[in-house]
Protein backbone atom coordinates (compact mmCIF):
# COMPACT_ATOMS: atom_id res chain seq x y z
CA UNK A 1 0.00 0.00 0.00
CA UNK A 2 1.33 3.17 -0.90
CA UNK A 3 1.72 6.23 1.70
CA UNK A 4 -1.07 8.21 0.23
CA UNK A 5 -3.46 5.47 0.34
CA UNK A 6 -2.26 4.71 4.26
CA UNK A 7 -2.19 8.46 4.97
CA UNK A 8 -6.49 8.23 3.38
CA UNK A 9 -7.03 5.11 5.31
CA UNK A 10 -6.15 6.81 8.65
CA UNK A 11 -8.15 9.83 7.76
CA UNK A 12 -10.77 7.93 6.84
CA UNK A 13 -12.10 6.95 10.11
CA UNK A 14 -11.42 9.61 13.33
CA UNK A 15 -11.30 6.65 15.67
CA UNK A 16 -7.84 5.31 13.76
CA UNK A 17 -6.57 8.75 14.39
CA UNK A 18 -7.97 8.48 18.13
CA UNK A 19 -5.78 5.48 18.66
CA UNK A 20 -2.72 7.07 16.63
CA UNK A 21 -2.32 10.15 18.46
CA UNK A 22 -3.13 8.18 22.14
CA UNK A 23 -0.68 5.97 21.15
CA UNK A 24 2.10 8.72 20.35
CA UNK A 25 2.36 9.36 23.96
CA UNK A 26 3.96 6.18 24.77
CA UNK A 27 3.04 2.56 24.89
CA UNK A 28 -0.20 1.83 26.14
CA UNK A 29 -2.42 -1.49 26.77
CA UNK A 30 -6.34 -1.30 25.55
CA UNK A 31 -8.06 -0.07 28.32
CA UNK A 32 -5.90 2.90 29.09
CA UNK A 33 -6.57 3.82 25.08
CA UNK A 34 -10.33 3.35 25.91
CA UNK A 35 -9.76 6.05 28.88
CA UNK A 36 -8.29 8.51 26.81
CA UNK A 37 -9.97 8.46 24.19
CA UNK A 38 -13.18 8.04 25.23
CA UNK A 39 -13.70 5.37 23.02
CA UNK A 40 -15.67 1.52 23.89
CA UNK A 41 -13.84 -1.30 24.52
CA UNK A 42 -15.02 -2.90 20.96
CA UNK A 43 -14.09 0.09 19.25
CA UNK A 44 -10.59 0.23 20.00
CA UNK A 45 -10.08 -3.41 19.89
CA UNK A 46 -11.46 -2.91 16.49
CA UNK A 47 -9.14 -0.34 15.53
CA UNK A 48 -5.85 -1.70 17.05
CA UNK A 49 -6.75 -4.86 14.83
CA UNK A 50 -7.31 -2.70 11.81
CA UNK A 51 -4.02 -0.80 12.94
CA UNK A 52 -1.79 -3.57 13.15
CA UNK A 53 -3.12 -4.63 9.75
CA UNK A 54 -1.41 -1.94 8.00
CA UNK A 55 1.80 -2.17 9.92
CA UNK A 56 1.14 1.38 11.86
CA UNK A 57 0.99 -0.08 15.65
CA UNK A 58 2.80 -2.80 17.06
CA UNK A 59 2.01 -5.18 20.18
CA UNK A 60 5.51 -4.68 22.17
CA UNK A 61 4.29 -8.27 23.97
CA UNK A 62 2.26 -10.13 21.60
CA UNK A 63 2.69 -13.67 24.00
CA UNK A 64 1.17 -11.91 26.91
CA UNK A 65 -2.87 -12.68 26.85
CA UNK A 66 -4.46 -10.29 29.65
CA UNK A 67 -1.79 -6.89 29.43
CA UNK A 68 -0.94 -6.35 25.88
CA UNK A 69 1.00 -3.37 25.14
CA UNK A 70 0.76 -1.46 21.97
CA UNK A 71 3.02 1.47 20.33
CA UNK A 72 3.63 3.22 17.18
CA UNK A 73 5.50 1.71 14.62
CA UNK A 74 8.27 4.06 12.41
CA UNK A 75 5.69 3.88 9.85
CA UNK A 76 2.87 4.37 11.96
CA UNK A 77 4.58 7.97 13.77
CA UNK A 78 5.80 9.18 9.95
CA UNK A 79 2.16 8.88 8.70
CA UNK A 80 0.62 10.27 11.87
CA UNK A 81 2.91 13.50 11.53
CA UNK A 82 1.70 13.71 7.94
CA UNK A 83 -2.12 13.36 9.10
CA UNK A 84 -1.42 15.83 11.96
CA UNK A 85 -0.03 18.56 9.65
CA UNK A 86 -2.78 18.16 6.93
CA UNK A 87 -5.68 18.84 9.76
CA UNK A 88 -4.19 21.81 11.17
CA UNK A 89 -6.16 25.02 10.21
Amino acid sequence: MSRANTLSFVLRAKNRLKVMDALSKGKKISSQIEKETGMYRAHVSRTIKELQSHDLIVCINPEDRAFKFYSLSKKGKLILAEALKLLKP
